[in-house]
């Protein structure tokens, strides 16, 4: 039955609703401390949720607004819209040359220092212009949405001068305008020091704060900054003048941190950092200090599937009372794959995560992450961001490691992918 008011709508009955309401956002979780509605429907007005609940009770409400009704035959589970709070999804260009040779023995590092790595797909992506760069990251996010991902997060990086990083963020701007999800920009211009720079690392940092930010910022381009701090990358002292330097600006932080060497994620914790992405190398030291700040460590298990090294100690993380977020980090190099769910079923395996442990990673921590509070948990108020599977029960999703695909993708109250 519709209504000409489509600004209201029931959608439903869902076999299972899984709400991810009133989860802390930091420590270890148990599946028992999923909200699993059963029977149930969700409301929505607009581009927000008005209401979850049993289907029966929302049925009476639906039609006194008016609402469309949405139904949903046979068994199907609703959860969360996922994020993807970590990608580098606008780039020129192939990395496959890298990959083979990772695969015949050389390191990433070996690699780099040879003119692949970073530098490689920099060349790349400054020859590609603006509008390909947009058409090129626009169907990979076809692809997230498939996938059930309704917010990406996409850094810059590629560019590495003020001019190609002014026009990698503005790529991701035209994107975001025609993209099934919400793109999140980050400036990483601090990514590698570009080896056609004429000066040292601390005197690209400073241009970059001087005269890079302040445009980003004065153009809309972002509010977000981020850092590799790494030995092939930037040092500890210079990233945190810089991201202090970011931070008056009035940018928020996350950094690369700790992914072959410790040492970044005590800068992140000492900035209050949104995120600590990578922690490969995390030791007890680092995992206890994250634990005990509001930093959220993000694991990126694509990477660490990419150049054959250990997971994020996700675990010990957890169990210290730290905040764990999971994302793809799908980039030409070292996480080509791109596949969030793929990914973060194998880092359960290795590292033994509860289903709500990694549902709470791609959902509401990874929200958290990005500093947003109106997406991640089905409940009044919040975004109307959420898929829909074709299954009796929510475990059934994560038993298939990523390769059972939603039915539906609604965005902001709009079905995206799929039909009824």
């Amino acid at each position: 039955m519709e209504s000409a008011n489509h600004t209201h709508k029931l959608i439903g009955p869902f076999r299972q609703l899984v709400t991810l309401r009133e989860l802390p956002l930091k420590g270890a979780l148990s599946d028992e401390q999923l909200e699993v509605i059963s029977s149930a429907g969700i409301l929505i007005h607009g581009d927000q949720i008005l209401e979850v609940d049993h289907y029966e009770h929302l049925v009476g409400k639906a039609n006194d607004l008016g609402a469309q009704i949405v139904s949903v035959a046979g068994d199907h589970v609703c959860l969360p819209g996922f994020i993807d709070a970590h990608t580098h999804v606008c780039f020129g260009g192939t990395r496959a040359r890298d990959y083979a040779l990772r695969n015949a023995g050389k390191s990433y590092l070996e690699i780099a220092r040879e003119g692949g790595g970073i530098w490689d797909t920099v060349k790349q992506t400054r020859q590609t212009d603006e509008a390909q760069l947009v058409n090129e990251m626009l169907q990979r996010l076809k692809r997230l949405t498939t996938s059930g991902i309704t917010t990406v997060e996409v850094k810059s990086g590629y560019g590495l001068s003020i001019a190609d990083e002014l026009k990698m963020l503005r790529a991701i701007k035209s994107a975001n305008e025609i993209a099934d999800q919400d793109l999140i920009p980050t400036c990483l211009a601090a990514h590698v020091l570009p080896r056609d720079y004429d000066g040292n690392h601390h005197q690209y940092l400073q241009e970059m704060a001087r005269d890079l930010l302040p445009q980003v910022l004065e153009q809309g381009l972002a509010s977000r900054a981020d850092i590799f701090i790494e030995d092939e990358a930037f040092g500890t002292e210079m990233a945190f003048e810089y991201l202090q330097s970011a931070q008056k600006l009035g940018f928020d932080l996350t950094v690369h941190a700790d992914q072959f060497s410790a040492g970044g994620s005590q800068v992140a914790a000492d900035l209050g950092a949104k995120s600590a992405d990578h922690l490969e190398a995390s030791t007890e030291r680092e995992i206890k200090l994250l634990a005990e700040s509001d930093v959220v460590a993000m694991a990126l298990p694509g990477a660490s599937i990419g150049l054959g090294c250990a997971f994020t100690p996700a675990r010990k993380i957890l169990d210290h009372g730290g905040s764990l977020a999971i994302a793809s980090d799908w980039n030409p190099g070292s996480a080509p794959m791109g596949e969030l769910l793929v990914q973060a079923s194998m880092l359960a395996t290795s590292e033994k995560l509860t289903n709500a442990e990694v549902l709470a990673g791609i959902t509401n921590r990874a929200a958290a992450a990005l500093g947003l509070s109106d997406r991640g948990i089905l409940e009044a108020g919040k975004k109307a961001d959420f898929i829909i599977y074709n299954t009796s029960h929510y475990n059934e999703v994560f038993y298939h490691q990523g390769m059972m695909k939603p039915a539906q993708v609604w965005k902001d109250g709009k079905k995206v992918l799929g039909s009824n």
